[in-house]
């Protein structure tokens, strides 16, 4: 099954199981990123920005260090409380090994704490890098980061009993916009794929061509 049919089928469980008030909520802040004018993300060209995060195991993973091996996938999730980001994680492993044939390296950023990364990586059984970006400093320099607006962070604790919070060992609520980049090995940013609407992700397909550009094959 592609992604993209397996995210439309969880949008339509989500439909069918959120409370109604909850969901416009959500939809709502879709809505005013898409239409705010904010520029959310670097763009393709721009060269990326280095960070040094902690991977689940806490070990400190440096992107530099990685792209000096070869291209790398990076992607911005939520965390492991959204169905959305696991089926893409889930569907990014599936082409791990293609990726790393083409010289590759994957690596999934969010804001949850490693012992929820920790958890999150066994379960799913993910065999790459999930790194925490607590405080959102990655997030943020990837201009992804945004503070969940009050009228959401109440639904989603009282309609949705989440508690990011809790998630993210932090009293910031805070989120990136769900964003995936693949860096080439000097650092340029040679696609990106930035949007609000979280219900929607990158196809692995399309990564994977990316990738393939950029090996020359």
């Amino acid at each position: 099954m592609r992604l993209e049919q397996a995210l439309h089928e969880a949008k339509e469980r989500f439909k069918s199981r959120v409370p109604e008030d909850a969901q416009e909520g959500i939809f709502r802040l879709i809505r005013e990123q898409r239409g705010a004018g904010a520029i959310y993300g670097l763009k393709e060209g721009q060269r990326a920005v280095d960070f040094t995060l902690n991977n689940a195991e806490g070990s400190p993973v440096n992107l530099f260090e990685q792209l000096a091996h070869g291209p790398v996938v990076l992607t911005f999730y939520r965390g492991e409380w959204c169905p959305f980001c696991n089926l893409q994680l889930r569907a990014y492993q599936n082409i791990l090994a293609e990726i790393e044939a083409l010289g590759g390296r994957l690596i999934a950023v969010s804001p949850q704490t490693p012992d929820r990364a920790l958890s999150q990586q066994e379960r799913e059984e993910l065999r790459f890098d999930v790194l925490s970006d607590s405080e959102g400093k990655a997030a943020e320099s990837y201009r992804l980061l945004f503070e969940v607006p009050p009228y959401l962070r109440e639904l989603m604790t009282t309609r949705m009993k989440l508690d990011l919070a809790d998630y993210n060992e932090g009293s910031r609520w805070i989120l990136p916009v769900p964003a995936t980049f693949v860096i080439d090995p000097s650092g340029v940013i040679r696609l990106a794929s930035v949007n609000p609407d979280f219900m929607e992700r990158l196809e692995p397909r399309v990564l994977l061509d990316e990738l393939t550009k950029i090996a020359g094959r």
